[in-house]
């Protein structure tokens, strides 16, 4: 047998404590989101108390989904974390159809766009790093897409790679580069917070933002079918469109619940980890918002350039240096931000594997116990979504306008991740009914009123978007829907080799031998 083997033998290691896991939660859900999306948010809503408003739903969805998931994380504390939820609430394929939606955009869309993120913010301090200085310039497929290579991409790639590569060595090191960069990030968004209302106060933005919270006023966005939020009807309709900016920054919370294997006593903390780092971090989100808005007039925050919110505060408390200062503070969120997406990610695919519906090499741990080809093969799609762009039109120089793929697919299955939160938390009453004697060591916070409002508050923000976004909830669907066949051919392969999925409750050992 080889070292390699007798290594894996061993299994995961439970290597994560309270600590540790609080900052999977925390460190995957700061990224760039929070520094930017207000600016969009702020011309969907078109006023300062509905733009705050917009972030306290996205706060009470996002923790009551939380407390929520801890019932499920302590009943069944393995690693796959929400696919295993899903199998175990309805079936493998509902299981599979989340995992795979997983691993095609969700998961590696946000790595993928996380690290040409960090690129554009280090483009901010080395100008030749930038989506238009290309290596390869833009290979056009079709009208609407086209291939390229610039600094920021390549750059992109190298952060994916290095990423990949440290988490291959083990959860030791995995684990320290997420505390230090996670703790890095909170205290960068912290003094952010405390130096803009301190240092930064507007006294003229704060009379004409908070004296008139509700009025709407300045650029509108369309939010659907000609509506803005200048109508009642139009503001309801903008309250949850913008979700898809809040909900997508405060999203990833669930990562935790992957890694569950590797998580001490995982019973007690992953629900507490999941609880305070929510908490944390919608707290944080609320009070930078506070924050912008005691610096800026509103109408600044909604034209602010490249809708680069925090840059504009913190040029307020830093005059001329406020860019640059913004520039580093983002880069180290997005690199801690990667590297718990990639960490965690992959043992979403191990548990899949195991069960027979993911590459059968996923499911093996390598001599450092981590799924080692699970972070490869994540990495090796999360690099190829970084390198197609949308042709977006023609400037009146000439010059094509280029997107990035991610950016599309991500927008079209933010809709789709909101269903699966539904339906996992859906679940947690199938489960209770079908599996009555389970050992439930936390039960859902305020079951079945909290369970219940969640599922009501999101299932109308899903109804309103595949009413008025029809262009970016669809396709999602779609790219759901084409999980189907493709869970059908590796079932009947899993079936050909003879495996047969053991259950969440049944006892097991945490590894698929070499």
């Amino acid at each position: 047998m080889s070292e390699e083997t007798k290594a894996s033998d061993a299994g995961f290691v439970r290597g994560l404590g309270l600590l540790d896991a609080t900052m999977i939660v925390a460190g995957s859900m700061i990224g760039s989101g929070i520094f930017i999306v207000s600016a969009d948010i702020a011309r969907q809503t078109g006023a300062p108390g509905w733009l705050l408003v917009v972030w306290i739903i996205t706060g009470l969805l996002t923790i009551t989904a939380a407390l929520s998931y801890g019932e499920l994380a302590a009943m069944m504390p393995k690693a796959g974390g929400q696919y295993v939820y899903l199998r175990e609430a309805y079936s493998p394929l509902w299981g599979f159809l989340y995992g795979w939606t997983l691993f095609l955009v969700i998961q590696t869309g946000t790595i993928a766009a996380v690290a040409v993120g960090f690129a554009k913010y280090l483009g901010v301090l080395w100008p030749a790093i930038s989506e238009s200085n290309y290596i390869i310039e833009p290979i056009r497929l079709s009208a609407s897409y086209a291939v390229s290579l610039s600094t920021a991409q390549l750059v992109g790639l190298l952060m994916i790679a290095l990423l990949t590569w440290m988490n291959t060595r083990g959860l030791q090191l995995g684990k320290l580069v997420q505390n230090v960069f996670t703790f890095a990030k909170t205290g960068a968004l912290i003094a952010l917070i405390v130096l803009g209302i301190l240092v930064g106060w507007n006294a003229a933005a704060v009379s004409s933002n908070f004296g008139d919270l509700w009025t709407v006023r300045g650029q509108l966005q369309e939010v659907g079918s000609g509506l803005t939020a200048a109508t009642a009807f139009g503001l309801f309709v903008a309250l949850c469109v913008a979700q898809t900016n809040s909900l997508f920054s405060a999203d990833a919370w669930n990562n935790i619940t992957f890694t569950a294997g590797e998580v001490k006593n995982p019973r007690r903390n992953i629900p507490l980890s999941l609880a305070i780092g929510t908490f944390l971090v919608i707290g944080l989100y609320l009070l930078a918002n506070v924050a912008y808005l005691v610096t800026l007039p509103f109408e600044t925050i909604q034209t602010v350039s490249n809708d680069r919110v925090a840059s504009a505060t913190a040029d307020v408390i830093f005059p001329g240096y406020g860019s640059v200062i913004m520039a580093v503070a983002i880069m180290i969120s997005t690199f801690g931000c990667n590297n718990g997406l990639i960490l965690a990610g992959a043992r979403a695919y191990y548990a899949m594997a195991r069960d027979g519906l993911f590459f059968e090499s996923a499911g093996r741990l390598n001599k450092h116990h981590v799924p080692a080809w699970g972070l490869v093969i994540q990495g090796i799609w999360a690099a190829l979504l970084v390198l197609p762009r949308t042709i977006m039109g023609t400037e009146a120089t000439g010059a094509v306008r280029y997107g990035s793929l991610y950016n599309n697919l991500l927008t079209y299955v933010i809709s789709a991740a909101l269903i699966f939160y539904i339906l996992t938390i859906y679940g947690i009453f199938r489960l209770r009914a079908s599996r009555p004697e389970a050992e439930r060591p936390y039960k859902a916070f305020g079951y079945p009123l909290v369970p219940v409002l969640y599922i009501i508050g999101a299932g109308i923000i899903v109804v309103v978007l595949f009413i008025y976004q029809t262009a970016t909830t669809w396709p999602g669907l779609l790219i759901v829907l084409t999980g189907i066949p493709v869970y059908f051919l590796w079932r009947r392969a899993a079936r050909r080799r003879g495996i047969v999925p053991r259950t969440a409750f049944e006892e097991e050992p945490e590894l698929v031998q070499q």
